[in-house]
């Protein structure tokens, strides 16, 4: 587990809490997250068929705009997202949610996230065998963390967990709970060879997340390697 750094961030220590409880238009919310798709799958880092996003329709009862198993993200469209129930029941829409469904109803009640999006980019599948012995990597120094929900200062320590991958999604949940438990001010986490899950009180939150998580783990990367070259 990562430790703090002695110099102290203007991180309030706790992730924003969603202020709205009204239901959200399913359709809005199917259009935006297919774009947010389009455009992840067009920087690489939702290629093939990989990566899930859901957002929330409602809270009570929990509902969830989610995309569909199987697609190919380049071409992602509102009417490949389902609306399914914390049952993972499908109430609108054709096809069937990823087995990663579980994941998205574990962050959506262990942060009251709004939004949850998967990317696999190449950065995060590096990043994420490499350091996973040490449990996670911690992401300290750079200006782009202020673009972190909370983060105030360059001089913010944020720690990123790497959880070892399973295909037992019901375990599997339970260790993503878990490890939100652990870590209160996280804003992201990764699956060991696998890639990167983050949240946002919004769709575009949490599509600001990603980009800045992403930025810095290709950042990581690649200094790692200009280091051992030089």
């Amino acid at each position: 587990m990562g430790k703090m750094s002695s110099r102290r961030s203007r991180h309030s220590g706790k992730a924003k809490r969603p202020q709205a409880t009204r239901p959200v238009s399913f359709v809005k919310l199917a259009e935006e997250l297919a774009g947010i798709g389009r455009n992840f799958y067009e920087r690489g880092w939702v290629l093939g068929t990989s990566g899930n996003f859901s957002a929330v329709v409602s809270r009570k009862p929990l509902r969830l705009a989610i995309s569909s198993t199987g697609l190919d993200k380049g071409s992602l469209a509102p009417a490949h997202f389902l609306e399914m129930d914390s049952d993972l029941k499908i109430i609108r829409g054709k096809g069937r949610p990823s087995a990663e469904a579980l994941l998205h109803l574990a962050i959506v009640h262990g942060r009251e996230a709004g939004a949850v999006l998967h990317t696999h980019s190449v950065w995060s599948t590096v990043l994420s065998s490499a350091h996973a012995a040490k449990g996670g990597v911690a992401l300290e120094g750079y200006e782009m963390l202020k673009g972190l929900e909370g983060v105030r200062t360059h001089e913010h320590r944020e720690w990123l967990p790497i959880l070892e991958n399973s295909q037992d999604m019901t375990e599997l949940a339970r260790v993503v709970s878990k490890t939100l438990g652990e870590h209160s001010a996280i804003h992201g986490f990764l699956l060991r060879g696998h890639g990167l899950y983050t949240w946002g009180t919004s769709p575009q939150e949490a599509k600001r997340h990603v980009e800045i998580l992403e930025f810095l783990m290709e950042t990581v990367v690649r200094s790692h390697t200009l280091a051992r070259i030089s």
